[in-house]
């Protein structure tokens, strides 16, 4: 299977840069897709932040050093991507439960995080209900955009939701919206990355509504471009399965734009869809 090949290759450049910078540029041309995507990818496959991947890793190989030789503090935390000891000491306690120092010590134990090696099966057992979308022209989307850390996402936008609707902003929205449908994208909606290229600690939530006229003066517009989608209900599920079932036998590729999140009006079946931006193989 190529996309999983291609996964594993992005471990294999992750292994073989553990002391030196490691690029997400790179890495998300080693794996053929946007870094946006390949971020989403290994989060929702690994059930960890890629940089939280490679932070364990690093530490990991850190403390075995460490036990192993008489390497100073300093030139282990250079070693290892970190540019003071106060930084390195608090990651190595964060992971370890002690500080580098202590680790010197005999007897002590440390914590081993091995290298992950992507082995995904696809059982088909339940069926993946999708259509796809062909929109030719911009979507002009207005809003407000939030921070969402990617590790506890599916927590943190429902809140967000909650939260707009009871300061009123969810209701300026719904103001705003379905007034004069353009396309099958109407609704509130939740464009996960307000740019193609974000880190996987955290990315852009941005809450909004297409809209064509002019945007208030405490909202923000966000264009995105023509693109060919493939849509699926039920959003949590459709996350879900979408990088280890769909994508990898699918025949498309995920496109260099946000996946989009649709909630729609009173009454619409399904409630809400996963909108993903897809290119042919």
């Amino acid at each position: 299977m190529d996309w999983l090949e291609r996964m594993n290759n992005v471990l294999d450049y992750i292994e073989e840069n553990l002391e030196q910078e490691i690029s997400y540029k790179k890495m998300a041309q080693v794996g053929c897709c946007s870094e946006y995507h390949l971020s989403r990818m290994f989060s929702a496959i690994a059930g960890i932040p890629l940089s939280e991947y490679i932070r364990r890793r690093r530490l990991t190989l850190a403390g075995f050093e460490i036990q192993k030789s008489d390497i100073r503090i300093m030139d282990a935390a250079i070693k290892y991507g970190y540019d003071s000891v106060d930084s390195f000491s608090r990651a190595f306690k964060k992971t370890h439960g002690l500080t580098p120092s202590v680790a010197r010590t005999k007897g002590t134990s440390l914590k081993a995080f091995p290298k992950i090696s992507l082995q995904i099966s696809i059982k088909g057992d339940t069926e993946m209900e999708y259509r796809i979308e062909q929109l030719d022209f911009e979507i002009k989307i207005v809003g407000k955009s939030k921070p969402v850390k990617t590790s506890n996402a599916f927590k943190i936008i429902p809140t967000l939701w909650n939260t707009a609707k009871k300061d009123g902003f969810m209701q300026e929205l719904i103001d705003m919206s379905w007034e004069n449908p353009k396309c099958t994208l109407e609704s509130l909606l939740g464009v996960c990355g307000k740019e193609a290229a974000i880190t996987d600690d955290e990315f852009a939530y941005f809450m909004g509504v297409r809209y064509d006229g002019d945007a208030p003066s405490e909202m923000e517009t966000l264009i995105i471009p023509p693109a060919t989608w493939a849509v699926f209900p039920n959003i949590v599920d459709a996350w879900k399965r979408l990088y280890s079932e769909w994508v990898p036998t699918s025949g498309y590729e995920l496109a260099n734009l946000p996946c989009i999140e649709c909630y729609y009006p009173p009454k619409h079946k399904p409630r809400h869809e996963l909108w993903v931006p897809i290119n042919a193989k």
